[in-house]
């Protein structure tokens, strides 16, 4: 008799390969994950059939993992810090295997490093190595968000303005690839998220607003490939919102996560901050 269909996990940081971890083995599938050293959480062991530790720097030694349990079709999910990409000696110290070389020096050449350039990269990559990356909301979709105000606490009458102002900007943005997320109030652009990521960029925006009630918009790119960097907001981002004086938080429909999304809701009610999913 056959086993199980097996589905195969690149893990990095945050709740997310949880959640797709709780999904795929509810779907009756096995989980085999590659967890990226420095990033992927040892907690995940415990919610997955195989757990295996990978360096991020040698995606060869996640294909040979993948494979040797039988995994082709694979979901890459969670943070990984892109700015140690950029570190001094970088290349001593991840000692990079020669798929990576392959990607970095090869399919990047000539090319720039913004995210959908180096994940397609990747994606590549693994691919030629007989591992298939898929859809990353396949085992998560009751965590996408919905059309219409999600929480019980309503925006104020003002955001509406300040959401039309600033979704075409975010949208822009994505397209651009500079990053996924734009704090606005009256009307005017507090911060843009880039290589520091939503948590430093609600932080600033907070720094530049003393007195709060300020909108962050979040947003798929225009042609968001599902299989990576889709959008994920969750408790600590609420956290965040609410200690920088945040008063609405928008993300786009169907397209935008919300990690563990009725504790997510039910804390934003708590802290006082609005969730309206638009597009």
């Amino acid at each position: 008799m056959n086993g199980p269909a097996v589905l195969g996990l690149i893990a990095g940081q945050g709740r997310l390969p949880f959640l797709i971890a709780q999904g795929a083995k509810a779907a009756g599938l096995r989980v085999i994950c590659a967890g990226i050293a420095d990033n992927a959480e040892p907690a995940l062991a415990a919610e997955v059939d195989a757990f295996f530790p990978v360096p991020i720097a040698r995606p060869g030694a996640w294909i040979r993992k993948l494979r040797r349990h039988g995994a082709t079709r694979t979901i890459m999910v969670g943070r990984v810090s892109k700015k140690r990409i950029y570190t001094p000696w970088r290349i001593v110290k991840y000692l990079p295997d020669w798929r990576a070389f392959r990607i970095w020096y090869w399919r990047l050449r000539n090319k720039d490093k913004r995210n959908d350039s180096v994940l397609c990269a990747i994606a590549d990559e693994l691919a030629s190595g007989g591992i298939i990356l898929e859809d990353s909301t396949m085992y998560c979709k009751e965590h996408l968000a919905h059309d219409g105000v999600m929480t019980r606490c309503r925006p104020p009458a003002s955001v509406q303005a300040d959401i039309d102002f600033g979704w075409p900007i975010v949208k822009e943005l994505g397209r651009l690839d500079i990053g996924q997320a734009v704090a606005v109030r009256e009307r005017e652009i507090l911060a843009v998220e880039a290589i520091e990521g939503t948590a430093r960029m609600i932080q600033r925006a907070g720094e530049l607003c003393r007195k709060g009630g300020w909108t962050l918009l979040k947003a798929a790119k225009p042609n968001q490939d599902l299989r990576f960097d889709v959008p994920c907001v969750g408790p600590d981002t609420i956290r965040d919102l609410a200690r920088s004086g945040a008063k609405c938080l928008v993300v786009e429909k169907d397209k935008t996560i919300l990690i563990d999304k009725p504790d997510t809701l039910k804390l934003a009610d708590e802290l006082g901050v609005a969730i309206v999913g638009h597009g």
